[in-house]
């Protein structure tokens, strides 16, 4: 058996750190990246350089951003009184992509997940209520994911939220129980945005 280089074996270890990706997926990637230009290799490494340091949590909904505030926050022709509550950035990028919604958003980085040791504390869950607390915002529409620990998280909230002169709205079900909104159509995005009910 050949024996490979301590580099490439070092490679192939940390590409299969990543998500989804298993020992055969990284030894492919890795000699992908052996194959192509060096030019090519390198500005993906730069890529990576430059997502890790420059790119933070929005200070006002945790989205990503490369700034204190993300565009979405920044943007003054997004409905203020609307404010949608997503689990992770990757699910309001789905929201974003389908075009549905103009309002704001404000990301939970996780869902209460006590058997994963994950509680209300350690979520975005305090900076939400702030923001619900200085009155702007009108309507809260719960867009955690449509599983057990997401709709343990959005009743979390909605109790929390319901000493607050707020209407709390929460997806229709287009969207099927158990699925991830990382993966959910544009299409039934939509349906759910648009048939979304008092929760």
């Amino acid at each position: 058996m050949t024996q490979l280089s301590e580099s490439v074996t070092e490679l192939i270890a940390q590409l299969s750190k990543l998500p989804g990706i298993g020992r055969k997926t990284a030894e492919r990637l890795a000699y992908h990246l052996l194959r192509v230009n060096k030019t090519e290799a390198l500005a993906f490494a730069e890529a990576i350089r430059n997502v890790r340091e420059n790119v933070r949590y929005c200070s006002i909904c945790f989205n990503l951003a490369e700034s204190e505030v993300c565009t979405i926050c920044e943007d003054s022709r997004r409905d203020q009184s609307t404010l949608c509550i997503v689990e992770q950035p990757r699910d309001l990028m789905s929201l974003e992509q389908a075009g549905v919604f103009s309002g704001l958003y404000h990301v939970l980085l996780g869902r209460i997940a006590p058997l994963e040791g994950i509680g209300p504390e350690q979520l975005t869950i305090d900076p939400l209520i702030d923001r619900v607390r200085e009155g702007a915002i009108k309507e809260v529409i719960m867009a955690t994911n449509p599983t057990v620990e997401g709709d343990g998280t959005a009743l979390h909230i909605s109790n929390l939220l319901s000493n607050y002169d707020v209407t709390i709205t929460r997806l229709a079900r287009g969207i099927t129980t158990g699925s991830i909104l990382e993966f959910t159509n544009k299409e039934i995005l939509a349906d759910a945005i648009a048939g979304r009910q008092k929760y």
